[in-house]
């Protein structure tokens, strides 16, 4: 049975003024001659350990419910790493937008024969990995297609992205929450009402004229549902041609 395979990757980023690593899958049948659809997530290890991103995509190719595609993982350090580039007042927010379109993805796009249309490209995260995916995406409509969102956080400077961004038509989002995510422990010791504020989120895009998935799972804000979740998720993505 033929499977993936997981190689991994250096990227320098000068926006970051630090080497990035990736973990990089790529799908069965694996050919340097073909164009293929690319995924990149934040807590990009989380999804290949907790997800376990690499048997999910081989099964879903296998299944014929999913295209080949590659899949990048960007990891992070720590939490303090995670909050200053993930979390829309962190400190190095901005520089973490510019570095997903303007160095990891062509970094990627030297390395690996990606699909050269933003529709054939997606981001990925989860909880505050899904929040900095969403506002890429935005901030990047034509270079980002696609996302794939579980339980973002959503606070009001989000929102008030979500109301100035014009360019809902260009893109796809899956987006799910869970139903008990109201009292969700953040890294900073806080508690916060993830559901609510999705919710939100929610009333606002369905208003908005974009190709749009919503649902909440009978669940909480851990990789437990999450990675149940990952088949449908991907499957929406990019689905067999």
């Amino acid at each position: 049975m033929e499977r993936g395979t997981v190689t991994d990757l250096t990227v320098r980023s000068g926006a970051l003024a630090e080497t990035v690593p990736l973990f990089v899958y790529l799908p069965p049948f694996y050919s340097e001659f073909k164009k293929y659809p690319l995924i990149i997530a934040q807590d990009g290890r989380d999804y290949f350990q907790l997800g376990r991103i690499a048997k999910t995509m081989d099964e879903l190719i296998r299944e014929k419910r999913m295209q080949p595609a590659i899949f990048a993982g960007v990891p992070y350090r720590d939490v303090h790493d995670r909050r200053g580039k993930y979390h829309p007042s962190g400190e190095k927010h901005a520089s973490y937008l510019y570095f997903l379109a303007h160095e990891l993805l062509p970094a990627l796009e030297r390395e690996f024969p990606v699909s050269p249309a933003g529709s054939s490209r997606a981001l990925a995260g989860d909880s505050l990995a899904a929040t900095v995916s969403l506002l890429a995406a935005m901030q990047y409509p034509r270079t980002f297609g696609n996302l794939l969102l579980h339980s973002p956080y959503v606070n009001g400077d989000v929102i008030e992205r979500a109301k100035n961004f014009s360019e809902w038509p260009l893109l796809r989002i899956y987006h799910v929450v869970g139903r008990q995510e109201t009292a969700v422990k953040t890294t900073d010791g806080a508690v916060a009402d993830f559901l609510t504020p999705n919710r939100m989120l929610k009333e606002w895009i369905e208003g908005r004229p974009s190709e749009y998935f919503y649902e909440e799972f009978a669940g909480n804000h851990t990789w437990k549902y999450w990675q149940k979740d990952l088949k449908r998720g991907l499957s929406f993505l990019f689905p067999a041609e």
